[in-house]
């Protein structure tokens, strides 16, 4: 057995890392089911705002991506009523349409081919945030998981419908994994849906802490070294594997009788 009491910190957290490789692990989901399990957890985390709001993923071919119906809220998403669409909006795969905002989806698919899946919601304390035009200040080591990787759209362009807000849209993430739209909402914009999910969990979470502070006094920055080595911690892909899971595990645990389940 290792010793590990006069070890440093780095040497503690190669092992750490080691150990979740070894010992976390994940059903083997599609991603339209992992699509449809992110609807769920995001719904039940306060991210429903009636049909505003889209999920998309990459599909199997080059330049089309899953997405839901317009028409069903998040709460009602399966894996089989997902739809694939191309570039274009057109549906390839499913029935009914899908949100004509998703136009700026393809924006981002288009310019950052690392990203596959994309989030869009106007959770309660990230739309109140957004109306004070003021960008997320990242001060907890929760939301480290933010730190120096959420952009600010500070003019909100109208409605999300052109290739002009698209393009605006997708400058305005750059190399970040999330922004934080003025007068709209969130956009998060990562390598799987394990980590978008938790990523737009935390932008949430950053908004509301961030409210209540700023209410009681002045925040306090974090040290620059400390939060991107916290944000870097909390990015591995296990520990939002793990993360993800344990969100999709009470999700549904939660369902009643009367719920179409995610998975069907």
């Amino acid at each position: 057995m290792t010793d590990t009491m006069s070890m440093d910190k780095p040497q503690l957290v190669e092992i750490a890392k080691q150990r979740m490789k070894e010992h976390l692990s994940m059903p083997a989901w599609s991603m339209r089911e992992k699509l449809s399990l992110a609807c769920r957890i995001l719904f039940q985390k306060g991210h429903d705002s009636g049909l505003a709001g889209q999920i998309t993923g990459r599909a199997e071919k080059d330049g089309r991506f899953y997405t839901q119906q317009l028409g069903l809220g998040f709460d009602e998403v399966t894996a089989t009523n997902l739809l694939i669409v191309d570039e274009h909006l057109n549906v390839i795969e499913g029935n009914g349409m899908a949100n004509p905002a998703n136009r700026f989806h393809t924006w981002i698919y288009r310019e950052h081919p690392d990203v596959n899946c994309i989030i869009h919601t106007h959770p309660l304390h990230v739309s109140a945030l957004s109306m004070l035009e003021k960008p997320l200040n990242i001060s907890h080591m929760d939301t480290c998981v933010l730190y120096d990787d959420i952009g600010f759209l500070q003019k909100w362009p109208g409605v999300p419908v052109g290739n002009e807000e698209g393009k605006l849209i997708s400058a305005t993430l750059g190399t970040k994994r999330a922004a934080l739209l003025a007068h709209h909402g969130l956009v998060v914009a990562c390598r799987s849906v394990e980590e978008a999910c938790v990523v737009a969990l935390q932008c949430e979470r950053a908004a509301e802490l961030q409210l209540l502070a700023e209410a009681a006094g002045v925040i306090r920055d974090l040290e620059q070294p400390l939060a991107r080595d916290a944000h870097d911690w909390i990015l591995q892909e296990k520990r939002s594997q793990a993360t993800f899971h344990y969100f999709a595990r009470r999700m549904l645990r939660s369902l009643s009788a009367n719920d179409a389940h995610p998975l069907h």
